[in-house]
């Protein structure tokens, strides 16, 4: 089996022959060790060459002749890990590209990023892995990796060939936004990804129950005349997938969590010892289904925002570590497709340029600390999908952000990177901004103070 970073698709090798670089003046932070200090890191030939307490200071550096950047106290981390994306290229790049995505996620402090199947064509064959990979490294500064879909076309009918895929380079199998439904084909994916060393990534949903719906079922949909769907198909098909673990003993990552009722089902099935994680996304613990307001359709995602009772859950879950990852979920969708009735309207919202920024409302809350939060950022999407990322190490790639927790500033359509728009946090003050990304050692994104 070929491993997972054989297609790290930097098109940059980063600063390679260049002369080394010292970030110094910095909050060190890095989940992995759990360190939180103050120090510097010294970038070389696109790896981190040293880091430590010890180059807090440019004195540190002696006469050595390497440069030295100031980070003026700011944090300095590994780079985030996203292992949740929709990526509109091949098939809808009036969305969104490979490279206006990079650039997106640069300024988001991402410097790995994992899109999922659901393109035009569906990735369901090797030659698409191997292609999205070789136009990736053509087209973004930022790593991109691949998902494969479970079924083929994410039809729900006939698996795909996971041995094939996985050695194509594809990271975990999911069908995207679709439920793997059948529990025979469900329980065959499980087996099969144990077996090639991936993991099953399900979207926790029970179809029948939220055909054509929009909305959470309650008063504000029926207030709102909009088509609703009750709250418990999602923990339904958690429930469901669990006995699926117990059975098979293989690894299984729900996406998008955003019901009390599936918190608290992973939550005792993880005290049991099955082999679970979870993400959610920034939506889900900063919003509830108020924000739908007057049929804002930037306010539609799939799954629908939840009461404030869930968006509590869903924060705690966060803060206990139930829910391990927070991912952006990102959604590319143009004008056209979002500025239609809400039941019309595509679902789904971007994220990759807010993902940070909003994440830290947790950490000013005081639901956790930054380190924990980081955790959550970086090392576990990492470590679930078995990439060599997100943390810090000599010798590992130098793919780092520095960024302000402090900063307020607000966020603004007019500003994205991103080829689309749709985000409901349009003109949300927050508090916190990325200064710069580093992607192996080379900086890709410089917002000056």
């Amino acid at each position: 089996m070929k491993p997972a970073t054989m297609h790290s698709p930097t098109r940059n090798p980063g600063r390679r022959g260049g002369p080394p670089i010292a970030y110094v003046n910095a909050r060190l932070v890095d989940p992995a060790t759990g360190i939180d200090m103050l120090g510097g890191v010294v970038v070389a030939d696109g790896m981190i060459a040293d880091w430590g307490a010890h180059l807090a200071r440019a004195e540190a550096l002696g006469s050595s002749g390497i440069e030295a950047v100031d980070c003026a106290g700011a944090v300095l981390a590994p780079g985030l890990v996203d292992m949740r994306v929709q990526l509109r290229e091949p098939g809808e790049e009036h969305k969104e590209t490979f490279a206006s995505a990079a650039n997106a996620a640069a300024a988001g402090g991402v410097t790995s990023m994992v899109m999922l199947p659901n393109t035009n064509p569906v990735i369901d064959d090797p030659s698409l892995v191997e292609s999205v990979a070789r136009r990736a490294r053509e087209n973004s500064r930022v790593k991109i990796f691949t998902h494969a879909a479970v079924t083929r076309g994410l039809e729900g009918r006939e698996m795909t060939e996971f041995g094939l895929l996985a050695e194509a380079g594809a990271l975990g199998f999911t069908d995207a936004l679709s439920a793997v439904a059948n529990p025979t084909m469900m329980r065959r994916a499980l087996s099969y990804a144990r077996m090639v060393g991936r993991i099953v990534i399900q979207h926790p949903e029970e179809p029948t129950l939220t055909r054509n719906a929009c909305a959470t079922e309650g008063e504000i949909a029926t207030r709102l005349g909009l088509p609703a769907a009750p709250a418990i198909a999602e923990v339904m098909m958690i429930e469901r997938d669990l006995r699926l673990v117990e059975l098979t003993r293989a690894p299984l990552h729900f996406a998008h969590v955003s019901t009390a009722a599936a918190i608290d089902a992973i939550r005792a099935a993880k005290k049991n010892g099955l082999p679970i994680t979870c993400d959610t996304a920034p939506p889900y613990f900063s919003l509830n289904e108020l924000a739908v307001g007057d049929y804002r359709s930037f306010a539609k995602l799939t799954p629908p925002l939840r009461t404030e009772s869930d968006r509590q859950a869903v924060a705690e879950g966060v803060a206990d570590g139930t829910i391990d990852v927070i991912a952006s979920d990102h959604a590319p969708h143009d004008q056209d497709s979002k500025r239609l009735p809400y039941a019309q309207a595509a679902a789904g919202a971007i994220g990759l340029e807010t993902l940070l920024t909003v994440a830290l409302e947790l950490v000013h809350t005081k639901r956790l600390s930054l380190l924990e939060l980081l955790r959550r950022l970086t090392v576990t999407p990492a470590t679930i999908l078995k990439l060599p990322s997100g943390r810090m190490a000599k010798g590992a790639a130098a793919d780092l952000v520095v960024f302000d927790p402090e900063r307020a500033w607000k966020i603004r359509e007019a500003e994205f990177r991103s080829k689309s728009k749709n985000s409901p946090f349009d003109g949300r003050p927050v508090q916190g901004r990325v200064m710069r990304t580093l992607v192996n050692g080379e900086s890709i994104f410089h917002l000056e103070r």
